[in-house]
């Protein structure tokens, strides 16, 4: 039987992207960045930010990378665990809902932090290395469900794909990428998912970690480190996940986000927004509201949060911010917005119900059905729906285009934020260098 690793290996040095993949790539990118933006100021990303920074600094300047949106540096390792712990404490990065996780949360941080020592890498290339990055994580996070009994979080798997852009990018062999490969999966955080749904902090969803393991796993193998084979990829039980690996573009199977929330919430507030907006309601003509979905979902913080970390995997408090504010941005997860009385005093007009239908379309699907009673007695339900974002229900790029200028515009200002965005069309032109984008990336606000 072949070795799943020789196509692994052909693939991360010599992928071949189709158009559409990388079309994908670049909205993906630039999505993931203004995510990044919009949660600069939040405590968790100065806490990240500050410990690369003081512990994981270079000692010279050809292992340092700039920290995003920052103005400092630290080490490749260090710029990749701050951004990549930035992005997941802002939980509204793009996902793949058959890994139940995230992978451009750890590979966007890891490609700006190595490309920063490849100034003649252009724009295609740099997306045809995230593309390749993605169809690495999914697979790695696909064996790595089906073979363990733990609920994993994304970063034990997203390290695979960060050691393959840093291996990628700086000029490994194939026996130095196998070693990466299998350093990166052997210290990836097999951390507890729903631990952290539990009992919500910083933590989120391991993707820090998983950037610092897979970078430092590149940089290791380099050295002559060992740590082969990674399981995920050479076990027998692992080699139908790669058999479609360059012919199935796992990356336009991605989903982006339209709300700062744990996935599992979006089609329950997309019910509920969708007869807010056909009725013209307001939340004082609505009593109560019935939500069923499936028991991952109804297992998310059901209280007033007193962290952001509880308000990002809340479902009660989430559809109760969307009945008070009609949305759910960055500003209502943090801060004031965890203070809101009004928001406080909707939260027990919510019930939520595991449903049978819900629970067996998942992790396919993140589907949830929702029945408005208002004050008067009528009631409204809004049918099984799909969370928005994804093949099922897809976002259009207009309303991607305005969440990235909801999220990048109070960090960065309108100017910045508009140039970063043109650069989602650039970076498919044959003449730009991924450094005209990467110069917009490094200064602070």
């Amino acid at each position: 039987m072949t070795n799943p690793f020789d196509a692994v290996s052909d693939f991360v040095f010599r992928p071949k992207i189709p158009d559409t993949a990388r079309r994908k790539a670049a909205l993906l990118l630039i999505d993931t960045l203004g995510v990044a933006a919009g949660a600069h100021g939040m405590t968790p990303s100065r806490i990240a930010r500050d410990h690369a920074v003081d512990f994981h600094a270079a000692s010279a300047p050809q292992h340092a990378a700039p920290l995003l949106f920052d103005g400092r540096q630290a080490s490749i390792p260090g710029a990749a665990f701050a951004t990549a712990t930035q992005i997941d404490n802002l939980d509204a990065h793009d996902g793949f809902n058959p890994v139940k996780g995230h992978i451009g949360c750890a590979v966007v941080p890891a490609l700006c932090a190595f490309a920063h020592h490849v100034p003649d890498l252009t724009g295609q290339q740099a997306l045809d290395i995230l593309a390749m990055s993605y169809e690495i994580g999914a697979r790695a996070g696909l064996a790595l469900h089906a073979t363990v009994a733990d609920y994993h979080t994304s970063g034990a798997w997203n390290a695979l794909a960060v050691a393959a852009i840093g291996c990628h990018l700086r000029g490994a062999s194939k026996a130095q990428l196998r070693e990466a490969l299998g350093i990166a999966e052997y210290h990836g955080p097999r951390s507890q998912m729903m631990r952290e749904i539990a009992n919500p902090t910083m933590l989120h969803d391991g993707s820090g970690m998983g950037a610092l393991t897979g970078s430092m796993a590149t940089l290791l193998a380099l050295r002559g480190f060992t740590g082969a084979p990674a399981v995920t990829i050479e076990a027998p039980e692992a080699a139908p996940f790669w058999a479609d690996l360059s012919t199935r573009w796992t990356i336009e199977e991605n989903y982006i986000k339209p709300y700062p929330i744990c996935r599992w919430a979006h089609a329950p507030l997309d019910g509920l927004d969708q007869i807010m907006r056909a009725h013209d309601l307001s939340q004082d003509e609505i009593k109560s509201v019935r939500v069923g979905t499936f028991a991952e979902s109804a297992a998310l913080y059901p209280h007033m949060p007193d962290t952001t970390g509880q308000a990002q995997y809340s479902l009660h408090f989430a559809l109760a911010t969307l009945m008070r504010h009609g949305q759910v941005g960055p500003q209502h997860i943090d801060g004031a917005g965890l203070k809101d009385q009004e928001v406080a005093e909707l939260i027990p007009r919510i019930s939520v119900e595991v449903e049978d239908r819900h629970n067996a379309s998942f992790p396919k699907h993140r589907m949830a059905d929702v029945a408005v009673t208002l004050t008067d007695g009528r009631v409204f339900h809004s049918g099984d729906l799909h969370a928005r974002g994804g093949l099922d229900a897809p976002m259009d790029e207009a309303e991607v285009a305005q969440k990235f200028r909801n999220f990048a515009q109070p960090t960065l200002g309108s100017e910045r934020s508009a140039a970063i965005w043109v650069m989602r069309e650039k970076l498919l032109l044959p003449d730009t260098q991924f450094a005209e984008l990467s110069a917009l990336l490094s200064q602070a606000p």
